[in-house]
């Protein structure tokens, strides 16, 4: 079911881009747009830009790009009529009856069903002889009754039938248990679904709305895997949630302390930290750092102080600090984790945490410190080493004055001047510069280029008739009032490749019925990544002008093209050039 023009353009006026996007990245004024730190991937200089006036944002060094919407189903991981929801929602509006789409709804609506459902009966089963053993587990762990039903803790019956059983008893299908990742199709002659969790301790996974939405599930013997957890469905993503979260975020501190696992987020609730929040399963991921970043200023990370966690460590902490946080590390001591840490210590365990807590380091301190470790600062081969570490933590320093204390504390314990390890962090820095900036060029070039372009995979081998096809669509979504002279020059037939003419029959189709053609208004027609692409056109066009005469000639070039049999050749890069000095122009707001 398709949404009223009317009811979204009611929609993006009340939901300004700019505002929008000023919720989750920091915009300054760039030209004729405003740009900041892209927050779909991690870069030092911004290349991410919002252009108000046209509704629509661009980043140029991933391609992402799209309007209000668009933005919103990218950066909170929800799907279309999930993200107008959102958005209606934020401007007090009522999403009309018949723009539900109702057969998606509904198979997510089960799947909500489903996992609340399987979530009552774990935590039933938990409370039976069956669970006696999951049951004595938990205590043992230390954990308290009122713990227990906080996090609703369950356990999953020794049986491959007994949740599918359950399930089906209140009216659940086989394809939906096991759309769920509840359940999975048996092999062999077996029939139906069957349980995906056997004889495990269950935690489940809820979100920020509080809809359970998965499971992790930790056996008790020593078999493997130890964890098994939900894999991703239509209401789960591992990448873009944290366990805990739906609590943290209300704790009222801007500090959420990042945990390794499910019982160490549980061990630090129960002893008065309620900002502990984990990952599912998997490394910490960009999309988990930026949400971490939503809901605080501060990220203390507290990983298992074993190889794996020191690994883990090294690896989450740039993805924290290119998200905006400040980051502190606490290493546990006399234990391997937060969890055992504080049981070691019994009553005053979570005294003891707090000490830790207070007395961790930033993350500077703590790189640093493991920089030293294990060379012999009195030899020269040592201080070498030393130096050329910390020379590469420095350079990714974006405070001087954090540089200048740090390098003036290295000078001193490898006696030398601290103007030698300031040059040496320059020297560096210039050239993470030239290497980010060859990085951007090669981005634009593929870009322009088409070279493994999913949306358009034409483009590469139509490269002059593609530019032309984007550049022409562009003006006509600017300039709708010129679309009857444009169609007298050129039909859609001519265009060359297949995506940028679905894209001007659309346009014009709705310019023909006096209908709009702002990005907004194109979302029910393209995918995310079909509006990342149509975005970039839009902001190529205002980088680079847009004329009636240039219109013109953009229809004779693709005539030409279209008439043309010779094999296109691979990408001059004049066009990237062009495209890439422009962008520099921009970024330094000229």
């Amino acid at each position: 079911m398709r949404l009223p023009d009317s009811f979204l353009q009611e929609l993006k006026d009340r939901n300004n881009i700019l505002d929008v996007v000023s919720g989750y990245v920091n915009l300054k004024r760039s030209g004729r747009t405003m740009s900041g730190l892209c927050p779909f991937h991690g870069e030092k200089t911004p290349s991410f830009h919002v252009n108000a006036e046209q509704g629509y944002f661009h980043c140029f060094g991933c391609g992402a790009g799209g309007d209000v919407i668009t933005f919103i189903r990218k950066i909170e991981n929800l799907d279309y009529i999930d993200a107008v929801k959102f958005l209606a929602q934020r401007a007090g509006m009522e999403l009309p009856e018949d723009g539900r789409d109702e057969a998606a709804a509904h198979i997510r609506g089960r799947i909500y069903e489903a996992n609340r459902e399987a979530a009552r009966f774990f935590h039933r089963c938990l409370y039976s002889e069956e669970g006696k053993n999951a049951l004595a587990y938990l205590r043992g762990r230390g954990l308290t009754e009122r713990t227990i039903k906080h996090f609703g803790l369950g356990y999953s019956p020794n049986s491959r039938y007994a949740l599918v059983r359950q399930l089906r008893s209140l009216g659940f299908r086989d394809e939906e248990i096991i759309r769920a990742n509840l359940g999975f199709q048996g092999r062999y002659g077996s029939k139906g679904a069957l349980d995906r969790f056997a004889d495990r301790v269950m935690f489940p996974i809820i979100d920020l709305r509080g809809n359970v939405i998965g499971f992790g599930g930790r056996i008790m013997t020593d078999q493997k895997p130890k964890y098994l957890n939900t894999s991703d469905t239509m209401v789960f993503n591992k990448s873009q949630n944290l366990y805990a979260l739906n609590f943290a975020k209300n704790a009222g501190e801007k500090r959420l302390i990042l945990a390794e696992g499910y019982m160490d987020v549980i061990a630090l609730h129960q002893a008065g930290f309620p900002t502990a929040v984990a990952t599912l399963g998997t490394s910490l991921t960009t999309e988990q750092a930026r949400l971490i970043a939503r809901y605080a200023q501060e990220a203390v990370i507290c990983y298992d102080s074993d190889g794996a966690g020191q690994k883990a460590t090294a690896r989450a902490i740039p993805m924290l600090r290119e998200a905006g946080l400040l980051v502190r590390v606490l290493t546990v001591t006399g234990g391997k984790d937060p969890d055992e840490f504080i049981r070691s210590h019994g009553d005053q365990g979570p005294a003891r945490f707090k000490q830790l807590l207070e007395a961790s380091g930033n993350d500077v301190e703590y790189r640093l410190q493991k920089a030293a470790n294990g060379l012999d600062l009195s030899q020269p081969d040592g201080k070498i080493a030393y130096l050329t570490a910390c020379v590469s933590i420095l350079a990714t320093l974006d405070s001087k004055i954090e540089q200048e204390v740090y390098a003036g504390r290295i000078a001193a314990e490898v006696e030398i001047e601290k103007s030698s390890v300031m040059a040496q962090v320059e020297k560096q820095m210039r050239k993470r510069r030239r290497d980010q900036s060859v990085q951007e060029f090669r981005e634009i070039q593929k870009a322009t280029s088409g070279f493994g372009d999913a949306v358009n995979p034409q483009k590469s081998q139509n490269l002059r008739a593609a530019n032309a096809e984007e550049a022409l669509t562009a003006y006509v979504i600017n300039n709708p009032d010129m679309a009857n002279n444009i169609e007298k020059w050129i039909r859609p037939d001519d265009f060359v490749t297949d995506f940028n003419r679905r894209v001007y029959e659309t346009v014009t189709g709705r310019i023909r019925e006096n209908r709009p053609v702002s990005p907004t208004d194109l979302t029910q027609d393209f995918s995310e990544q079909e509006m990342s692409r149509i975005a970039g056109m839009l902001y190529k066009a205002s980088v680079g002008g847009e004329t009636l005469e240039a219109a013109k000639d953009y229809c004779k070039i693709i005539k030409q093209e279209k008439s043309s049999a010779k094999l296109r050749e691979p990408l001059e890069d004049d066009e990237a050039k062009r495209l890439f000095e422009e962008i520099q122009k921009n970024k330094l707001g000229k």
